[in-house]
């Protein structure tokens, strides 16, 4: 009975040592299969009929403007001026009704004037891998440009390639790293978390009607 007390116990001690070594290995993984696809530099990017533009909210939790939403909405505004791209996905939460990235984003490209007509929205992008893989499944789209943070792309970017796109990520302006702090920790669980959704073959929460972009 000790002895098989002494063996659970082992077994409690080294699940969070796996636990470590499984997370770091994923996100060195992930970025390295990805960083040859990311760029900060309009120049880099190819020239491809479709950016995936991937949501987040306006606001922060205190109501201030969120930062990570403006610096994607510039980038994007500056991509489509760019003429590499035609046409944006914007993919984002919509689970409630006073929640709404999708529309909050196509306002504020809007405002850059892009046309409401070269917009479209996708309300079921409630996670990164949801986004990616409805940008191929509903819209059609083997080929995009990943618009967002280049932590956030990195993740997009590797979990797109393994779905059979050919993707590469445009980075938006990170925030300062202090502002970011808590974004950037949540960030190596998630590329843990896209790792295993990899291997258990997860797949979009919802699909839906296909959605031709001209």
């Amino acid at each position: 009975m000790k002895k098989l007390i002494k063996n659970i116990f082992k077994i409690f001690l080294l699940l969070p040592v796996a636990g470590i070594i499984f997370i770091a290995w994923a996100n060195y993984s992930i970025k390295k299969d990805s960083d040859a696809y990311t760029s900060y530099n309009i120049s880099d990017i190819p020239k491809t009929k479709t950016a995936l533009l991937l949501g987040t909210s306006k606001n922060l939790d205190s109501r201030n403007p969120n930062a990570y939403f403006y610096n994607r909405i510039q980038a994007t505004a500056d991509l489509y001026k760019s003429g590499k791209v035609q046409y944006i996905i914007v993919s984002g939460d919509n689970s409630r009704k006073d929640y709404n990235e999708p529309e909050d984003m196509q306002l504020a490209l809007m405002e850059y004037g892009i046309p409401q007509d070269h917009i479209f929205l996708d309300f079921a992008g409630f996670r990164t891998l949801d986004s990616v893989v409805r940008a191929k499944e509903i819209f059609g789209q083997q080929k995009i440009v990943i618009i967002s943070q280049k932590f956030h792309n990195e993740r997009a970017v590797f979990l797109a390639k393994k779905n059979g796109i050919d993707a590469f990520g445009f980075n938006a302006e990170d925030v300062n790293k202090y502002a970011g702090l808590k974004t950037n920790t949540r960030e190596y669980l998630a590329k843990a978390k896209a790792y295993l959704d990899l291997l258990l073959g997860v797949e979009p929460k919802f699909g839906g009607e296909k959605i031709l972009i001209p």
